[in-house]
């Protein structure tokens, strides 16, 4: 049988591939094959990239080298070898009598928009509108051309390209093809220009899942949630692409209760959805942001009664929620079920023990990572430093931030360097903390001198928080808002009064209000500082009142030091009494029954009269509550607090 004749054979079938591949490389060299077949036959088979060297080389030599159709399979065997310059080499040198098919200038466009060669497939457009002006080079653009451009003009940094490939598809025709029109409204949606997302959308004469998703997307992901309601409500058909599409956007707007409405829906929905790894890891993150233990314990459980295999990203949401819902023994338990760990579990760990003021667990875990080898990234770094800052290890804090300075090959950011300054400011070393920010190779941010500002209030250091005045100006309100509360401890009330007119004639500031959540027989509840809103809410004033006259019997007095209006004593104590995670609590005494353990969420760091007035509480009632503020957590719990008074 001829060689040619055994190739073609051998190769019909893909068990015989190796032995295909292996006789083709022995073909003599003084062999003169008849026809195109062999190799032709072998290119099909996208050989790998050693075997499709050897053919390339072959085929040079058996003087195929200007036939179009073997060197279009070259071109496609080396773009699924990954090998974009030798394909472009080919695709460059096409023999000159017979152009390229549109097939293979799309091929070439889409690699480039996978290499992210972002201008190229615009430059590619060019060259083939171009061409198209010569009768015998003319090769004119597809749907699938436009498609493939548009998708890349997403990627860059301005929308101009698009929307000038945008009128050469109204211009050819393809406007009404419904996956062009998909990119466009893709397209748009990046650049949030979503009038003319909508616009696209609206003039589509058919329009499938994509279309609908592409643009729920992009009202979800540039914070217009409610349309994102309406267009997600208003769809034929819901993918589960939808459905993450939709829990993601409210997630990544801070409507968590929402979210998990949402993932409920889904677990219920007619079509029979199943959560996807996407959709999980969104609705544990609404659990952990909400601290709602009960419903992310569910979702865990969920997991396990249908077999749902637990990814990398999965096992770092679940240590992710059930640190941040205060059960950091499951999230230690987690852990310690992942057989490889890799930089996303470590890391989730570590942050997890830092918020909990287990700065020395977190070291701990920190240099397991090193020993099995696997390298910290930036977010790492600022668990560890941030494990050091809540855990008063002032020294360990400042040997991982030199190492980083001078050995690491992660160069400390902006983050990273407030993180260390934090560290120092809350310990009481002002003047070191004042000596970083001013030696820093970058310019301090608002966060940097509030974390300096904080420190010199809880040291009541008056005098330093006077010198970096100046620096505290750039951070506005912000600023202002510190040092008024520092000025006011100290009873300067005419320095406050001045602080006031320079933040708006003596206006009361505009800064974040209080706000604190409580989950209750899985439903969460949401209460603003002195609320008024909740249906509850005469009864929970009326518990409040109640818990604070019993927790005044075991030593608890109201501090107003943090009160920065000059109020009568009377008023200030209402001011403080009514703070969103006191309601919290009176509303968890009223709704669960004695011993159950309270766990709260708040926005805010916790106040130094909600902190004395939390300790009494667990101490008279025998209760124990755990509050997760803005920096970490306190389990308060016979009269005491985890985090030591330190926070």
């Amino acid at each position: 049988m001829r060689i040619s004749a055994l190739t073609f054979s051998l190769s019909k079938t893909l068990i015989h591939k190796t032995q295909s591949l292996a006789l083709s490389t022995e073909i003599p060299a003084n062999f003169q094959p008849t026809n195109f077949t062999t190799f032709s036959q072998l290119l099909k088979q996208r050989p790998p990239l050693p075997h499709l060297k050897q053919i390339h080389s072959q085929i040079l030599t058996q003087s195929f080298s200007s036939n179009p159709h073997l060197i279009s399979s070259l071109i496609h065997s080396y773009l699924a070898s990954h090998r974009l310059n030798s394909a472009i080499y080919l695709f460059d040198n096409y023999p000159s009598y017979s152009p390229p098919p549109t097939l293979l200038w799309n091929l070439m466009i889409r690699a480039h928009s996978k290499f992210q060669n972002c201008l190229e497939p615009i430059k590619y457009l060019g060259r083939m509108l171009s061409n198209s002006n010569h009768e015998s080079l003319r090769v004119l653009p597809d749907d699938y051309t436009f498609t493939f451009v548009i998708t890349s003009c997403s990627h860059l940094d301005s929308s101009l390209y698009g929307e000038i490939v945008h009128g050469m598809v109204m211009k050819s025709g393809f406007g009404p093809v419904l996956f062009v029109g998909n990119s466009l409204i893709k397209f748009y949606s990046v650049f949030v220009n979503l009038g003319d997302a909508q616009k696209v959308f609206d003039e589509m004469s058919k329009r499938d899942v994509f279309s609908w998703t592409s643009l729920l997307g992009g009202y979800a992901k540039h914070g217009d949630v409610d349309k994102a309601c309406d267009i997600f409500h208003a769809m034929p058909v819901r993918s589960d692409v939808s459905w993450v599409v939709m829990i993601s956007g409210l997630v990544s707007n801070g409507r968590y209760i929402e979210a998990l409405d949402y993932f409920r829906a889904m677990l219920s929905d007619s079509n029979n959805m199943n959560p996807n790894e996407a959709s999980l890891v969104c609705a544990l993150s609404a659990c952990a942001n909400l601290g709602a233990f009960d419903q992310g314990n569910w979702i865990h459980d969920y997991m396990e009664r249908n077999n749902i295999v637990e990814t990398s990203n999965i096992s770092t949401a679940l240590i992710d929620m059930y640190a941040k819902c205060g059960r950091i023994d499951r999230a230690i338990r987690v852990f310690n079920t992942i057989s490889k760990r890799d930089v996303h579990n470590f890391t989730s760990m570590i942050s997890g023990l830092s918020i909990h003021g287990h700065g020395k667990d977190a070291m701990r875990v920190f240099y397991q990572m090193l020993d099995e080898g696997v390298k910290p990234n930036d977010i790492t770094m600022l668990g560890v430093l941030n494990g050091c800052s809540h855990s008063g290890l002032v020294e360990e804090g400042t040997s991982i931030f030199n190492d980083m300075v001078k050995n690491s090959a992660i160069v400390p950011t902006i983050e990273h360097y407030g993180c260390y300054v934090d560290c120092l400011a809350r310990s009481g070393h002002l003047e070191r903390a004042f000596d970083v920010v001013k030696t820093m190779p970058v310019k301090p941010d608002a966060a940097i001198w509030r974390a300096l500002l904080s420190g010199c209030r809880t040291h009541r250091n008056l005098c330093l928080g006077e010198q970096i005045l100046n620096h505290v100006r750039q951070l506005g309100s912000s600023g202002h808002v510190l040092l008024s509360s520092l000025y006011a401890y100290m009873g300067k009330w005419d320095s406050v009064v001045s602080m006031r007119k320079q933040m708006g004639g003596g206006k009361r500031n505009t800064s974040e209000l209080g706000c604190s959540w409580i989950e209750v027989d899985g439903v969460t509840h949401e209460f603003r500082v002195d609320d008024q809103l909740h249906p509850r809410i005469l009864e929970i004033r009326e518990k409040l009142d109640e818990i604070l006259d019993k927790a005044k019997l075991v030593g608890y007095i109201i501090n107003t030091t943090q009160v920065t209006f000059d109020l009568s004593e009377e008023d200030k104590e209402r001011a403080v009494s009514l703070h969103s995670e006191k309601l919290a609590i009176a509303f968890g005494f009223l709704s669960t029954k004695p011993g159950t353990i309270i766990r709260v969420v708040k926005n805010l760091r916790t106040c130094e009269d909600c902190h004395l007035a939390l300790k009494a509480i667990s101490l008279v009632f025998y209760r124990e509550i755990i509050v997760r503020d803005r920096s970490r957590f306190h389990a308060f719990k016979h009269g005491k607090c985890s985090c030591n008074d330190y926070w």
